[in-house]
């Protein structure tokens, strides 16, 4: 539970009485921190802490610049002594420990940016509001270390220098790109098409609404599983990160192991769209997919995969059908994906009462979010790795970024309606109501997640900054039927994109096949370490729930659902306007 926030009059009196009591009977600073610590009032521990920060400070802040006067004061003296270099990768070249006065300035902004932190570790807020200042305060941080600034990067002045200014002329016209796309660049745009040479997987639309495109592949075995997988990807990005390219993709490889693949192609949506809402995105998306792929296949249940948001609308829309008494699914594969909101990490930090109700006020009734704004959002949770590194090489050094299928994909923004994201938002993120049974109603219906009662693969990825990986762990104890739970390695994409033949990461899991603890930590400590990707071992608990083997047919869809164009279709091409 959040703990009031002092008056401040009054914290700022003791502030005072405890330093004067600390610092000035014996002036012996050494002795402060013990002194500081040994306050055990509730009101004196933020004092004893924040006097401990103002300590810390003095001698902290004053060490750089003693070591670095001497190179400010005879600069040709200082110059090539030998450094060791900073333990942080914006500073690792050799530039910033070859002139000691760059390296002074790099240590002294990394010491500045810590007693910041440290500061607010000591302030006497609860941990939320903490948590809330501390993603600002680091979003300012990264935008003021010296790297970002040409004055201040001895490698970006080193390299005008050599190329003779050419990388300055370079880096304007990547900047002036940029600035009329609107975004910063991470990747080389036009060395990807889709459909030519990323998300190339063969198939056809074999059905679309105003909402959906739904995909089929073209089987490349003689024979297939006779249920087919219906794969619901999240409609906040293009479902491509699914189908890059052949050597990474999913859905290649899923139909590689004999299955017949379905997966929802999601509309980009335009202001034709704008009063779209959660329940549509249900019936006419979800359960329009698999009620489509099970009259094409004539197969009696189908198996389904949801990634991310995706997840989150599966397990939705099969609470629904439970709820009506159909039950048209033989399994559950749930990648990345939050059912269970408590712990969202950074992302529920900018998930406020006083936002949802704007939000809600705006383009509640009717409108789009902008998947710009959105792709704004996520690239601020790691600033240092999605925002800065490319304004450095690309605007300071001139240096283009370099071909990337991910960060391509990751660039191609999707708008989604207002109210289908206001009622997500609101009823996820800030009430956690989809947990609880009868928490929401939708389409007529009280959710209730536990009348989910076929078996659920849950995978989570350990790294995941979006999906915490112990949130993921909790839907475990929310579905009801058998449920096997995989963690890999790495983060959101690149845990769950990892094919077997590059023989990458590892994942964890447990061999046996006891209930689930409820306790992730514990199952965590129990769970055995498997070298190498996570898709043969859901392939393995796939089989089972996949039928029997059939032949493969020769056309897709059938009378009723003919192929209307080849895949990938027209809906993923749509760009936000």
């Amino acid at each position: 539970m959040s703990q009031p926030v002092p008056d401040p009059t009054r914290w700022l009196t003791d502030l005072m009485k405890a330093q004067k009591t600390v610092l000035w009977p014996g002036g012996d600073i050494a002795d402060t921190k013990a002194a500081a610590a040994a306050a055990a009032a509730p009101w004196t521990q933020a004092v004893a802490a924040f006097t401990t920060w103002q300590l810390d400070s003095i001698n902290q802040m004053t060490k750089p610049w003693t070591a670095a006067w001497p190179a400010f004061a005879a600069p040709g003296a200082a110059a090539g002594t030998a450094a060791k270099p900073i333990a942080d990768r914006r500073f690792a070249d050799d530039a910033w420990t070859k002139d000691p006065r760059y390296e002074a300035l790099a240590k002294i902004y990394l010491a500045q940016t810590d007693l910041l932190r440290r500061a607010l570790d000591a302030s006497p807020l609860d941990e939320r509001s903490k948590a809330q200042w501390g993603f600002a305060l680091r979003q300012v941080a990264d935008a003021l270390s010296p790297a970002n600034t040409l004055a201040t990067n001895p490698e970006a002045l080193q390299l005008a220098m050599e190329t003779g200014g050419a990388s300055l002329v370079e880096g304007m016209r990547l900047f002036t790109e940029d600035l009329a796309k609107g975004r910063i660049s991470m990747t080389d745009d036009k060395a990807f098409e889709v459909g030519v040479n990323i998300c190339t997987t063969p198939g056809s639309v074999v059905y679309q609404n105003e909402l959906i495109q739904l995909i089929q592949y073209t089987p490349t075995t003689t024979e297939v599983y006779e249920r087919p997988l219906v794969i619901v990807p999240p409609c906040i990005n293009k479902y491509y990160i699914l189908d890059l390219q052949p050597a990474n993709s999913f859905v290649a490889h899923a139909v590689a192991e004999g299955h017949t693949v379905f997966l929802v192609s999601w509309r980009n949506a335009s202001a034709g769209q704008g009063k779209l809402t959660w329940d549509d995105y249900l019936e006419h998306g979800v359960m329009r997919a698999i009620e489509v792929a099970l009259q094409i296949t004539g197969a009696d249940k189908a198996n389904t995969l949801g990634f991310c948001v995706g997840g989150t609308l599966l397990a939705s829309a099969l609470a629904v059908l439970s709820a009506r008494g159909d039950n048209p699914v033989a399994s559950m594969t749930l990648l990345t994906t939050m059912l269970d909101f408590s712990e969202t990490g950074e992302i529920g930090l900018l998930v406020t009462k006083e936002g949802v109700a704007a939000r809600e006020k705006a383009i509640g009734k009717g409108g789009l979010l902008k998947g710009s704004e959105l792709a704004q959002v996520f690239a601020s949770l790691r600033a240092n790795d999605l925002i800065w590194p490319y304004v450095v090489k690309g605007y300071l050094k001139g240096q283009a970024p370099p071909a990337f299928d991910l960060l391509y994909w990751n660039s191609d923004d999707t708008n989604l309606p207002g109210p289908m994201f206001c009622w997500y938002v609101r009823n996820t993120y800030l009430e956690n109501k989809l947990r609880e049974p009868g928490g929401t109603v939708q389409l007529g219906q009280p959710v209730d997640l536990g009348r989910i009662e076929v078996p659920s693969f849950v995978y989570a990825s350990k790294e995941d900054h979006i999906v915490p990986w112990k949130t993921a762990y909790a839907s475990t104890q929310l579905v009801r039927g058998d449920t096997t739970f995989v963690l890999g390695a790495s983060g959101h994409i690149a845990g769950v994109i990892n094919p077997p033949a590059k023989r990458k990461r590892n994942y964890w899991v447990h061999t046996d096949q006891a209930p689930l603890d409820a306790d992730a930590e514990r199952w965590f400590e129990g769970a055995e370490s498997v070298p190498g990707s996570w898709w043969p071992r859901w392939k393995e608990w796939l089989a089972g729930f996949s039928g029997t083997q059939v032949n493969a047919r020769e056309n897709l869809g059938n009378a009723e659902f003919a192929p209307i164009e080849e895949a990938p279709g027209a809906y993923v091409k749509e760009k936000a306007a």
